[in-house]
């Protein structure tokens, strides 16, 4: 039999209505949580990456410009070598300038980091203030 005895249902009290929201607060709050977590470790790996590629790239870079360089300089006459050797220093100088100020570019041009939680906490935003 039921138990309502024709009576249509009764509404969910207050209590069960701040419950539920109290549960949706609290699994937004612990997706937003996870989804940081995730970028977190993400842009760590990343990071560690790139750094452990850039030193073997500039270790090997290193290297050949130094074995180079002193080949190039052997292979001129005596009296020539301290001007060859200018040369290098004024290229190597200008390519290290050319470096700096690319990295200073591509420093000031990054991503910015977390990008996904903030967009999910801007819909958040815009969700809680559209139910006003």
């Amino acid at each position: 039999m039921s138990a309502d005895n024709g009576n249509p249902p009764t509404p969910p009290g207050l209590v069960h209505l701040v419950r539920k929201i109290g549960i949706t607060v609290f699994s937004s709050l612990q997706n937003r949580a996870e989804l940081l977590a995730i970028e977190l470790r993400e842009e760590n790996l990343r990071v560690v990456e790139l750094f452990i590629w850039g030193l073997a790239t500039c270790f090997l870079a290193l290297m050949f410009l130094i074995v180079g360089t002193f080949t190039v300089i052997i292979l001129f006459p005596k009296e020539y070598q301290i001007y060859v050797g200018l040369v290098f220093c004024v290229v190597y100088l200008a390519g290290a300038v050319f470096c700096l100020l690319n990295l200073k570019s591509l420093a000031k041009n990054a991503a910015t980091p977390f990008a996904d939680s903030i967009d999910e906490i801007k819909k958040d935003t815009e969700w809680l203030e559209s139910l006003k």
